[in-house]
């Protein structure tokens, strides 16, 4: 009995070494391989093939049109310098009756002052535009004065037709809540127009 447990735990000791040799390749092998990493070689782009049937460009035969060009020679070009002549040119004196514009000390001319403004209805636009427009007008008084009547007293009745309305007034009465009499008299009357406090002379009419 002694002895079928001893071969039993031997073979169980042979295979766990067996197992942790093989977990170790495996392990090293993994490891070599994710620190080396496999090498992809480069892929060459194929070349271009060059056609050999295409000819070259051939020159123009056009002929050119157009005047030839001048040819200049070289033979009476003098490189020295003429220190003489360039001393004439420095001794020029200015002549003319205005600014120097190559002298620093010249003074500047004076620009005479326009006697009358560059655009005379300049100022006269500018002042119509800044000047507010006028109040507009009052509307006209829509009353008809056709006829009158006069009091023992001497005084007069006014007359007036409002549209489809007919309005009898004294001095001091208002007609349809916004026309007040001021005056009458047989050919015209005078009415204020309350709402614009404007006043207007009506003469008489006839239907």
């Amino acid at each position: 009995m002694a002895l079928a447990l001893g071969t039993e735990n031997k073979r169980q000791v042979i295979l766990a070494i067996s197992l942790l040799a093989i977990a170790v390749v495996f392990g090293g092998w993994e490891i070599y391989h994710m620190f080396s990493g496999p090498s992809q070689p480069a892929v060459a782009q194929p070349a271009t093939p060059v056609p050999h049937n295409v000819p070259a460009a051939a020159p123009s035969t056009k002929p050119a049109t157009g005047n030839e060009a001048q040819r200049l020679s070289n033979a009476g070009i003098d490189p020295s310098l003429h220190f003489d002549k360039l001393a004439q040119a420095e001794d020029v004196e200015y002549s003319g009756g205005g600014r120097n514009i190559f002298s620093a000390d010249s003074a500047p001319i004076s620009i005479p002052k326009p006697l009358a403004p560059v655009r005379p209805n300049g100022t006269a636009a500018a002042a119509a535009q800044n000047t507010p427009p006028p109040p507009p007008r009052p509307p006209a008084i829509d009353l008809k004065y056709f006829g009158y009547s006069q009091n023992s007293d001497k005084t007069y009745k006014a007359f007036f037709n409002h549209g489809d309305d007919i309005f009898m007034a004294q001095t001091g009465d208002i007609v349809d809540h916004r026309y007040k009499v001021v005056a009458i008299r047989p050919m015209s009357v005078q009415i204020t127009d309350l709402a614009y406090n404007n006043t207007q002379t009506l003469p008489i009419s006839q239907f």
